[in-house]
């Protein structure tokens, strides 16, 4: 059934006050075929209309059949949740993993922003742009746990979502790839509200953010890899013909509201590499399944190719398609490597809470969310 004749599903959304579920807000008011039915939040926010306990943050305002909304624990005998065909997570890490499993095991489907099941063997770690295959595992999770109908699906960490999209792009184009270098630039609105203090970050750059160079180095080999042949654990990008791509991250803090920049170095494993004509072209051409299946948050283009030499920016260039497709340029040789390129993600639309809807309008699609 398509996209545009599937029935409304009624969705519930977890940590709903923050600045991902803000985010699962605005972008599911006017969806298709989700319907906000239930807001999770804090003991805090337990039992209030969602207007008066959240300090939203957002340009557009909050829509009005939501300001009355009155937000629930996050529980999933809570008032709305059993009726939600799938649960939206945007809760943060510390709490995430107890709800999220208390859910799934109430046999409802989650679809986490949290980091709490990527390392998980039989959760999916899924960038919509790039390995919606790896959905297929979803069967084994559910008899593994003895579920009829409840599992967790995960998105990637902002970074790597922004990361592995361009290098999605070059193996599919050259085949597999030897090193990456990157170096993140990564906007303030990644550590949540309130976030970094003003005095820690303006006139400032900080040089480190605690577990994100570890999330990008480990979850790049997973989401690049695939299922094995019988659809149960994943190969992590390690098989017979292909090693584990070396990974070396170093991530900062800058003074920018929204978008993470990435400056990356890659090595082919193909000898001669590939020119930088060839590696624009392919770039230029990516195409992904989210595209081919036209679901509603899709890109029409999911890599947008800057060709003036101080583009991408995050003011001007993280709205393209809608926060949901990634951004490259300056792409030229690498005197150490084989090629250096920018890229950048809206990491609160595609690096969060796009990627969650993206993963589960393809869910739709493939008959796993119904």
């Amino acid at each position: 059934m398509s996209a545009k004749s599937h029935p409304e599903i009624k969705v519930g959304i977890l940590g709903a006050t923050g600045t991902v579920g803000q985010r699962f807000i605005q972008l599911l008011a006017s969806h298709p075929y989700f319907k906000i039915h239930a807001l999770g939040a804090s003991s805090r926010s337990a039992s209030q209309q969602y207007s008066k306990v959240t300090r939203w943050k957002l340009s557009t305002p909050i829509p009005d059949f939501v300001q009355k909304m009155v937000v629930q624990d996050c529980r999933p005998d809570a008032e709305g949740f059993a009726e939600c065909g799938v649960v939206f997570s945007g809760l943060d890490a510390d709490v995430a993993g107890d709800i999220e499993e208390a859910f799934r095991s109430a046999n409802l489907i989650v679809y986490s922003n949290a980091k709490s099941y990527r390392r998980d063997p039989l959760c999916p770690l899924i960038v919509p742009l790039v390995n919606p295959s790896h959905l297929s595992i979803i069967p084994r999770q559910r008899s593994a746990l003895s579920l009829s109908k409840g599992y967790i699906v995960t998105n990637a960490n902002c970074s790597t979502t922004g990361l592995v999209v361009p290098l999605a792009a070059l193996e599919k184009a050259f085949g597999p790839l030897e090193t990456v270098m990157v170096t993140t630039l990564q906007a303030i609105s990644g550590a949540g509200y309130p976030g970094v203090s003003s005095l820690d970050i303006l006139d400032n750059v900080v040089p480190h953010i605690g577990g994100e160079e570890e999330k990008i180095e480990w979850e790049t080999n997973k989401i690049l890899g695939g299922l094995r042949s019988d659809n149960k654990e994943f190969d992590l990008h390690a098989t017979d013909s292909v090693k584990p791509i070396n990974v070396s991250a170093t991530c900062t803090r800058v003074p920018v509201i929204d978008g993470h920049t990435g400056v990356v170095s890659v090595k082919f494993s193909c000898n001669p590499p590939p020119s930088i004509e060839a590696i624009d072209k392919a770039f230029r051409e990516f195409t992904c399944e989210a595209q081919e299946l036209g679901v509603p948050s899709a890109p029409a283009q999911a890599i947008v190719v800057h060709d003036a030499p101080d583009r991408p920016q995050p003011r001007l260039d993280r709205d393209l398609h809608n926060g949901a497709c990634v951004s490259v340029g300056r792409i030229r040789d690498c005197p150490v490597f084989d090629v250096k390129f920018v890229c950048l993600i809206d990491n609160v639309r595609l690096g969060a809470a796009t990627s969650s809807i993206m993963n589960a309008e393809i869910a739709v699609e493939k008959g796993y969310i119904a």
